[in-house]
């Protein structure tokens, strides 16, 4: 069968427009989901460092400590560690519900350290101005550093966004849907590598839209370039 037969099979049987829908929406509610929890993180990660705001170090070094474990674990891994807290989150660990809490677990470091560079590389003087005119902490950080950072903040949840994408593939090792299962079931089980190729392009293509849309919105966001 032809590249372009199988493809148009799949799209007329709805398997693709469903597989398209399971994996954008499995980014999007994990990525929100990760950036809820990984946006606190990160700011205090980079308040609490020694050049940060309020530094306080065993907070920081206990909660870099966390974020860096979480980090370094192979996603594939941190899948099936993490199944039994998926169950106990959900209520079961299998399925799009325990993808979505496997992806959090995995992507809410990764936001955190994204975020605490973004702020990083908010320039030192505008908060020692802030500072200077009576800026309490809580306003510097609401209205100095994540203003300051929100273009590269925006650049970050792009990326990221993009990381949890290509995390998503492996949803259908442990039962979730999307463009992942029906390159592993209808193309890898099934000893069929156009229908894998039609997933991988797909995914491309995905991934394409999201950075296209995501430089739109880092330009509209950055003061400099409208200057």
């Amino acid at each position: 069968m032809q590249f372009s037969d199988m493809l148009l099979k799949l799209w007329d049987k709805g398997l693709l427009q469903l597989g398209i829908w399971e994996t954008i929406y499995m980014t999007l509610i994990s990525t929100a989901i990760a950036y809820v929890i990984g946006l606190p993180l990160g700011v205090i990660l980079n308040i609490t460092d020694d050049s940060g705001i309020y530094p306080v170090r065993w907070l920081n070094r206990v909660l870099g400590f966390i974020v860096n474990f979480f980090r370094s674990i192979p996603f594939i891994i941190l899948m099936v560690a993490m199944l039994p807290v998926a169950k106990l989150i959900v209520g079961t660990s299998l399925g799009n519900k325990a993808v979505i809490v496997m992806l959090v677990i995995a992507a809410a470091p990764y936001v955190a350290r994204l975020v605490e560079s973004s702020l990083k590389e908010v320039n030192a003087g505008v908060i020692e101005a802030a500072q200077a005119m009576g800026s309490n902490n809580f306003q510097i950080i609401t209205k100095v550093l994540i203003p300051e950072a929100k273009p590269s903040l925006l650049t970050g949840a792009t990326i990221a966004m993009v990381t949890i994408l290509g995390y998503s593939a492996m949803a259908a090792t442990i039962g979730g849907t999307g463009l992942g299962q029906i390159a592993i079931i209808y193309g890898h089980q099934r000893s069929n590598p156009d229908i894998k190729w039609i997933c991988v392009l797909l995914m491309v293509v995905i991934v394409q839209i999201i950075q296209i849309c995501g430089d739109k919105i880092v330009q509209k966001s950055d003061k400099r370039a409208r200057q």
